[in-house]
């Protein structure tokens, strides 16, 4: 009897897209007042319509940012005004945070949201490179695969389907788009292993898609939370992560959580896991840390999660210290299109792994 498999679908916009326009936005007021005061703390919310971007938000910080200062019951609460040590910074409100990996890919992360992360970013190399100058910023990229279930491992057999909806410029036809994104955009990022006869192809399938960005749709912060994690494997909290400083916790407790969950990957524990945490507005310690390796751990899932106590702290100003979330600079506008995790870039500090040594004998 042949193994049943499944189909799995994830999502991915471009840099270009409204809402991803909205979180660079907001992420670059966050680097901005980083850069200047390593202690700012700012929750910045954007929106953009056709010809207009309005930001707003609240903001305490010594940079030159002119944005309405933070509620000060809630600065006493979460850092007492700068004056509270690291350890004792409580969280920047109440929450849930969830971090997931899985070996099916060498990040560590899902092989469908991989792969659509990757043909969005393409999509804007060759509009860039000039390789395929009708691309136009906005666009949206979608993949199905055929996973098979081995024991709660996620195994990836096939792509099933391959969607791209991109913005293009008047004069290139249907044809042309089709024959390019499948050329230079879908070869060069999807395995050819993956792909066969039967893989079938939407390459925009609404026949035209001029007008884009704001023009075509508002845009808002924090509006694509899925594509920003795991393309709706694992699990999700909530809280969207983009102009929120590290004292909030939607954005460093997912970080934190993320490095352990590929911590726990990559240290050889698990096949696929998943981490949450939990956290009370003001209070420095997690209310509650959580692992299921989804039948997958070497060990039970009770001792993984004694590990993962003993060599992550969980405690907001200490996730800044021990990621090195305060820096400025560009480094937060970065994580603002085509993924928060799987990145390979040394300002991903949460994608360090950390090594957790158990006894693999006795697993």
């Amino acid at each position: 009897m042949a193994a049943e498999t499944f189909l799995f679908t994830s999502e991915s916009v471009n840099e270009g897209h409204p809402d991803k326009l909205c979180d660079q936005v907001s992420d670059a007021v966050l680097d901005a007042c980083l850069a200047q005061d390593a202690d700012s703390k700012v929750a910045c919310e954007t929106v953009t319509k056709t010809n207009m971007v309005m930001v707003l938000g609240e903001i305490t910080t010594k940079a030159t940012v002119n944005i309405e200062q933070q509620s000060p019951d809630i600065a006493q609460g979460v850092h007492g005004h700068f004056t509270k040590r690291p350890e004792e910074v409580g969280a920047g409100d109440q929450g849930i945070m969830f971090g997931y990996a899985t070996d099916e890919t060498p990040e560590l992360m899902p092989l469908s949201h991989v792969l659509a992360t990757k043909l969005g970013a393409r999509l804007t190399e060759v509009r860039k490179n000039g390789t395929c100058a009708w691309v136009r910023p906005d666009g949206k990229t979608q993949v199905t695969v055929e996973y098979l279930n081995e024991d709660g491992a996620m195994v990836p057999v096939r792509v099933h389907t391959v969607l791209i909806s991109t913005q293009h410029d008047e004069t290139v036809t249907n044809d042309e788009i089709a024959a390019d994104l499948k050329e230079h955009v879908i070869k060069p990022v999807i395995p050819a292993k993956y792909l066969d006869e039967n893989t079938i192809f939407h390459l925009n399938p609404s026949g035209r898609f001029v007008i884009g960005g704001p023009h075509g749709d508002a845009g808002l912060t924090g509006r694509k939370i899925i594509i920003d994690t795991y393309g709706g494997w694992g699990a999700h909290g909530g809280g969207a992560f983009s102009g929120k400083d590290p004292t909030k916790v939607d954005r460093s407790g997912a970080y934190i959580a993320r490095q352990a969950a590929k911590s726990i990957i990559a240290s050889g524990l698990a096949r696929r896991c998943i981490v949450q945490i939990s956290y009370a507005i003001g209070v420095p310690e997690p209310l509650s840390v959580f692992v299921d390796s989804y039948g997958t751990g070497k060990i039970p899932d009770r001792e993984i999660l004694k590990l993962v106590k003993e060599n992550f702290d969980f405690r907001p100003g200490m996730i800044s210290i021990n990621l090195d979330l305060k820096k400025g600079g560009n480094r937060f506008i970065k994580t603002a299109a085509y993924g928060h995790f799987g990145r390979d870039d040394a300002d991903f500090t949460w994608e360090v792994v950390k090594p957790l040594k158990f006894d693999k004998a006795s697993a």
